[in-house]
This record gives structure tokens, sequence and C-alpha cells, in this order.
């Protein structure tokens, strides 16, 4: 009965220290696991910061994705070899070799810029984009590569509307999602009364509607009107002063300030080496305005 019952105390014991050795071996890989966690986190910030930079993926990639409408001469449209051209289009190039990569265009309408822009179709928009405040709430801009002057824009045969006042119970026609629409919604209806916008995804259709009397007016700038009306032969004219100067900058998603500083510093060399002057008078036939 004795050794009976010395041999259950020595298998007590036995299972006893077999436990505490596991849970001693637990513990030291636990702890060397923790270990290796908490150093985890600075090496895998320090790749994604690498990762996450704007301006490495582009040049990573070599190539400057870019929106644009195509079809806003002066500005950016398909000339005869089928291939994106125009003020826009130059700059964007002259942008992208400062980079030290290639434009890559990628075409729409100018409604669904922005939303491309965030969704990060593209790398950025260069496509005659006025900065606004309240597009300062959804995008960053770089400086303004150029200043547009908007008129009202009628048929030869109309001498009844010369100004905002006479748009009164009018159809106007306007670019949807452009500054101007906004600017007669916001700005011009509830100071001169009720008339109706007609929206357009771009400019020549707007053009056709007024020549053929579809609507009574337009509002648009000089420089994007010449090249249409010259190539169609459309009867219409610019009455009146300007009602509004815009600038326009290059737009870039929100938080991505080396990206942005890039394309900015990007701007301010093609301005002081005067390749801007070289562009702008290429397709304006005149210098730019000081600044």
């Amino acid at each position: 009965m004795l050794t009976k019952s010395k041999n259950s105390l020595i298998l007590t014991i036995s299972v006893i220290l077999l436990v505490a050795l596991a849970l001693a071996g637990c513990g030291s890989k636990s702890n060397s696991n923790d270990n290796q966690a908490a150093s985890s986190p600075a090496a895998s910030d320090s790749g994604t910061a690498n990762t996450d930079n704007l301006l490495n993926q582009v040049k990573s990639a070599g190539v400057l994705k870019v929106g644009l409408m195509g079809t806003y001469a002066p500005y950016n449209f398909l000339n005869e070899n089928k291939e994106i051209d125009g003020f826009d289009a130059d700059i964007a190039k002259e942008i992208a070799k400062r980079l030290g990569v290639k434009a890559e265009f990628a075409p729409q309408e100018f409604s669904g810029l922005i939303p491309s822009l965030q969704a990060g179709k593209i790398d950025a928009i260069i496509s005659q984009v006025t900065i606004t405040d309240e597009r300062k709430q959804q995008i960053d801009f770089t400086q303004p590569y150029i200043t547009n002057e908007v008129k009202i824009i009628v048929r030869q045969d109309n001498d009844s509307i010369t100004k905002l006042e006479d748009f009164k119970g009018r159809n106007i026609g306007v670019g949807l999602g452009t500054n101007d629409e906004t600017y007669l919604r916001k700005e011009v209806l509830p100071k001169i009364g009720k008339f109706d916008i007609k929206t357009y995804d771009d400019v020549i259709t707007s053009l056709q509607d007024l020549n053929a009397g579809r609507i009574d007016a337009t509002i648009n700038n000089l420089y994007a009107l010449k090249p249409i009306v010259d190539k169609n032969g459309f009867k219409i004219k610019a009455v009146g002063e300007a009602l509004k100067a815009d600038k326009a900058g290059v737009a870039v998603r929100k938080d991505n300030p080396e990206f942005r500083d890039a394309l900015d510093k990007a701007l301010t060399d093609i301005k002081a080496d005067g390749n801007y002057k070289t562009i702008f008078k290429k397709w304006f036939g005149e210098e730019p305005a000081a600044e």
C-alpha cells in the first residue's frame, strides 16, 4: 500500500513539472513573437511611406497620367493624326519632361474629370480647370498656368443681348460641370431673375445650337471659340465687357504635397526659361499677359 502511494506521488510531481516546463516554453515563445511584432511596424511604415508617395509612383512608372477633355481646341483636342494636341497638351508634356517621365492622356467629358482624379484613375487634370474655393475643398491646385476672360456669345444677327441682365427669360447654354455653369447658377440667376440653362458636354455642340437658334446665348472665352468658329463658319460674335477672368491650374488629389509641389516647380521653370511663352504664342498667336 505504501509503495503504491509513493508511486502515485512521484507520478503527480512529474506531471506538474512537465506542465510547468510547457508553460515556460510558451511564455518564451510569446515574448519572442511580441518583440518581433513590436519591431515590425517601423519597418512596415517605412516601406508604406515610400509606396504611397505619388511622386515616387509616377517616376517609377515613367508615366504621368493626365486627364483632359480632348474636345476643347485650342486647349486640348484630337489632331489630324488622331493624337491629343493643344495648349494644355503641350503644357502637360513639358511638365512630364521636367519630372523625367512621359505624359499619357486620358480624354473624357469634363464632368467626369474630378471623379476620375479622386478615384486614382489619373494623376492630374490639365484641362482648363478654373481654380475656385469650392473646388479647393475637393482637390488641390498648382499655381495658375493661364488666365481666360469670359464673355457673352450670341448670333451675329442678335442685338438684343449685350449684358447679363438681358439673359432674363432666355435660353442660355453652358458647359456641364464647368466653373461657368456654377457662375450662372449661383451668381447670375439670383441677381437678374429666371432664365433657362442648358448644359453641354462639349463646346462645339453648344455653338451649333447657338448658331441654329436653339439657345439665345452662351458664355465662354474667346481663345476657345476662335478655332471652332473659323473651322465651322458659325455666324456668332462676342458682345459686351468681359464677365470675369478665370485662372486655371493643374488639379491633383489632396494629401499629395510632394507631387503637387513638383508640378508647381515644373511650371515655374517652364515660365522662367521661355518655354511657356513659346507654347502660348504657338496656340494663341500672341504673348501671354504679364502676371
